[in-house]
Parts: structure tokens; sequence; C-alpha cells
């Protein structure tokens, strides 16, 4: 969960009997430069594996039977800072508790980007292309609409009704192809290769919509 005002948000909303929420303070250790001794270090990762409560490494030093949960689940803004978050959370799973990855218990939630309402009526719309639909059918007169551009802009019963109700939630399950991909493009973008890093960049930058300067 990223930082303390979404998760006093989503400790406020959540399901005490099931769900228990981690605030990320700022970006995680990166792990791409950093040995393993000096990932166990980091405040926020140390937080992490005893949270989880199954280990870090390989081999013995991780046990999936000791895992607590079997949905661990990132929430992340939806901009360009909680992308690299959710990044880095992903190369650290993949990396060092990759087990959690194999069975499938590493979850993205999808928060909605968009409130519009219209009259007594408010609907919460996850992207542009949703968003473009749901305006062309109920029209633009009278509307009313706010961009989410964090977590912490829900209170509790919006974020517990939008991200975290199992009921109407919508989440993306991780897979190991996914792990890998991320880990391909952390790897380029915070390694010491400054070539591939420039040909990313050139390559994806037509693709920003939405750059936080």
């Amino acid at each position: 969960m990223e930082g303390d005002s979404a998760g006093g948000s989503a400790k406020q909303g959540r399901d005490r009997k099931f769900q228990a929420i981690l605030p990320l303070r700022g970006k995680i250790l990166n792990v791409e430069k950093a040995r393993l001794t000096k990932i166990l270090k980091n405040e926020e990762i140390r937080a992490l594996i005893t949270a989880i409560g199954a280990g870090i490494g390989e081999g013995e030093e991780f046990d999936i039977n000791k895992a607590r949960y079997h949905k661990i689940i990132i929430m992340t803004d939806a901009d360009v800072d909680g992308s690299h978050i959710r990044t880095l959370l992903l190369t650290l799973f993949y990396r060092y508790m990759r087990q959690l990855i194999d069975m499938g218990y590493v979850y993205i939630a999808q928060p909605p980007l968009f409130k519009v309402k219209k009259g007594k009526v408010e609907l919460y719309i996850y992207n542009e292309e949703e968003l473009t639909k749901k305006l062309a059918e109920i029209g633009r007169d009278g509307i009313a609409m706010q961009r989410y551009k964090g977590l912490g802009e829900m209170n509790p019963t919006q974020l517990w009704d939008t991200t975290m109700n199992p009921g109407t939630r919508t989440m993306l399950k991780v897979s190991l192809e996914d792990a890998i991909k991320a880990d391909e493009i952390f790897t380029i973008l915070m390694g010491d290769k400054v070539e591939p890093r420039r040909e990313f960049i050139e390559k994806h930058a037509k693709d920003v919509k939405n750059l936080d300067v």
C-alpha cells in the first residue's frame, strides 16, 4: 500500500477479519544495485518480509508454507511514482520471493481513475477508454467529474467500494511473465549500462501520456 494517507483510509475501510494493510512510506530500496545483506537493512523491506512471514531468498531461506497471506495485493497510485513502486515490488518478489508469484499469490489492485456524478448517480471509471464510452452513453450535460491522482484522495468507504471489496473490486493476478518483464525493465532503467536505458527511453517516449514533473 503506497503512502500513509492511503494506508489510513485503507485501514479504516478494510474488513479486519481477513485484510491487513502495510503502508509503504516512499520508494523501497533499489534492489538492482544492492546485495541481499543491504536489502535486509531496509526498513520497508524488513516490514514486508515480517508481514508475509515466509522469509526471503532462495531454497530453504524462503518457505511458502509459512506465508500468512495467499493474496498479496500491491496498491499504488496511478502515476509515475506509483508505477515505479509497483515495479520495485515486483522485482523484489521475482528475485527473492519467487514462489509467491509461482503460486499466484501476488496481485495488482485496479483503483478507479475517475468518479463521474450526474444527478444522484455516481459512477467509478477505471480507464480513459471506459470514460469515453460512458460519457457518450450518458451525455456530458450536468456532469461533475473528478480524476483521482492518488489513493489518498478516496475516503475509506470509497476505497472499500472501488478497490478492496472482494465483491466489486478488480485485480490483476501477477504471472511469472509479468514479473520477468518488470525485472527486465528495472534492469534497463536502474542498471549501470547507459545505452540500453537511452534506447528504451527513446523507444517509449511517444507512449507517455500523463507524465508527472
